[in-house]
């Protein structure tokens, strides 16, 4: 099994420890992650674009002049989408962009994230994060400690609310549970910062 270095809260080292090599230890699969990254982005978005139809916009009731005589083409609205002011043809409607991979897809998709950080030496597991109450402060200097000073993304065991509170107000720093860790996460940020108890977490539900 691969070993890292495990760190404490002041920055010393305090031994190693071992990553289940089926996690992060496997060849990244580029397709895979991209797919991933594409569904995420998806996911997001709002989907709430939309346009109104012929009978969705106001007036048009009266038939703009008689059908026959005048010489002009016929017309029997002037909220016809010819007109201006008009409705609009097959325009956006809300819509979910969203769809999902196979669950197997996806999990090779967060393996391969993960043993990218490990093979770029951008993983640092800490032992535990401890605060007495939240101070962004105090987690910035943890962050000085660690020699952390890029974009990160820190991710914690469930119930450590006093660590989450106090780096989730910090720039560059993204803060989520062990339980969602995801793709589009982990690529956007160049360090990962794991507790010991969140790097459980994640070996036992990907292990």
């Amino acid at each position: 099994m691969a070993n890292v270095t495990l760190f404490k809260q002041d920055g010393s080292q305090n031994g190693s420890v071992e990553l289940n090599d089926t996690i992060w230890a496997i060849e990244p699969n580029e397709n895979v992650v991209f797919d991933a990254i594409i569904m995420q982005r998806a996911s997001l978005r709002q989907g709430t674009h939309a346009v109104k139809n012929r009978s969705a916009v106001r007036g048009g009731g009266r038939k703009p002049w008689r059908q026959k005589g005048t010489g002009r083409a016929r017309q029997g609205s002037i909220r016809s989408p010819q007109w201006r002011g008009g409705g609009i043809v097959f325009g956006p409607t809300p819509r979910s962009y969203s769809y999902k991979l196979p669950r197997k897809v996806r999990r090779l998709a967060i393996k391969s994230v993960l043993s990218q950080k490990v093979i770029d030496n951008d993983l640092v597991v800490v032992d535990a994060f401890n605060f007495d109450a939240p101070k962004t402060k105090e987690f910035a200097e943890v962050l000085n400690k660690l020699d952390v000073n890029t974009k990160a993304l820190v991710v914690l065991e469930e119930g450590n609310d006093f660590a989450a509170l106090s780096a989730r107000n910090l720039p560059n720093v993204t803060v989520v549970p062990a339980e969602g860790i995801n793709v589009l996460d982990v690529v956007g940020n160049q360090k990962l910062i794991l507790t010991q108890a969140a790097l459980s977490k994640i070996e036992e539900v990907l292990g």
